[in-house]
């Protein structure tokens, strides 16, 4: 009796690439990878030059050719930061108003997003439209009448003035509200909704786990924006009490200007920076990663 067939496999097999397909694929990947070399080595090249001049004095900028390696004065021009401008509370200032908005326009736009994504309730599409076409209107323009309640609130001079008026944006509610219009699925707030799971509990057990890449986003955007903002907090706060940009542009506004000292400045000032997205990145490329397989 003879023995039964094996099964045939329904895979077909992959055609093997001739010599000159196998050489331009070959080629593409070295050309991607030289590219993306290119792209990364002058990105951080101005980085990595602000800390070369900020290691150096100010005799070395002279210098031909410029000097291309740090020098060994770099914590002696980071002392004289600190000693020139209130360096060390500017930096605890901007860490706790970038972080307190961050977290609290990530929680709300996505509150906000959930709402205007997959709840059904009337005004819904006049109300996502009133809030995207605030972003119309430039920031300048509502600084007077916001300082003037500031000043009747009596916050001048104090972080609230700071955090309270960016809790949430327009900006963070549109684009949370367009992931979660694709990302989360119908099916499955409504089998949440069977399993009597209430409104509150479907955000915070559905919504917010499908939503941390695009948060993780949004709170990077938010955190760098608010870190980099330096009109509102001129205006608003006092010169003993800055945020990071206000104690830089104390550093730079002498009589003569001390390019090392500044630089110093900006290189500490960008720490925090990378540090926030070397948190978020995981998540970032998360979020990258599930938009291109779903798309």
């Amino acid at each position: 009796m003879s023995a039964p067939a094996a099964p045939r496999s329904s895979k077909r097999p992959r055609p093997a690439l001739n010599g000159s397909t196998a050489r331009r694929s070959e080629l593409a990947r070295r050309l991607t990878y030289l590219t993306l070399t290119a792209v990364a080595f002058f990105s951080m090249l101005p980085l990595y030059y602000s800390i070369v001049v900020a290691s150096r004095d100010n005799a070395a900028l002279a210098d031909v050719p410029p000097p291309l390696v740090p020098g060994g004065n770099f914590f002696a021009n980071v002392a004289r930061v600190f000693d020139t401008v209130p360096f060390a509370m500017a930096m605890v200032n901007s860490v706790l108003v970038s972080g307190s908005v961050a977290i609290a326009v990530m929680f709300f736009s996505t509150l906000a997003g959930f709402a205007f994504a997959k709840l059904r309730f009337r005004g819904r599409n006049a109300l996502l439209l009133l809030t995207v076409a605030t972003m119309m209107v430039p920031t300048q323009l509502g600084i007077i009448p916001l300082y003037m309640l500031m000043v009747k609130l009596e916050w001048t001079g104090s972080m609230y003035a700071l955090i309270v008026p960016a809790l949430v944006n327009a900006f963070g509610v549109f684009f949370m509200t367009q992931y979660l219009s694709r990302a989360l699925p119908t099916e499955l707030l409504e089998a949440g909704r069977v399993d009597g799971c209430t409104t509150w509990g479907l955000f915070w057990h559905v919504v917010l786990p499908a939503a941390r890449p695009a948060a993780a986003v949004l709170g990077m955007l938010t955190f760098m924006s608010v870190w980099n903002d330096y009109f509102w907090p001129l205006v608003v706060l006092t010169p003993e009490d800055p945020t990071v940009q206000v104690a830089l542009s104390t550093l730079a506004s002498g009589y003569v200007n001390d390019y090392v000292l500044g630089l110093a400045g900006t290189t500490l000032g960008t720490l925090p920076l990378v540090l926030v997205f070397a948190l978020l990145g995981k998540q970032i490329i998360g979020g990258i990663m599930q938009g291109a397989v779903k798309g």
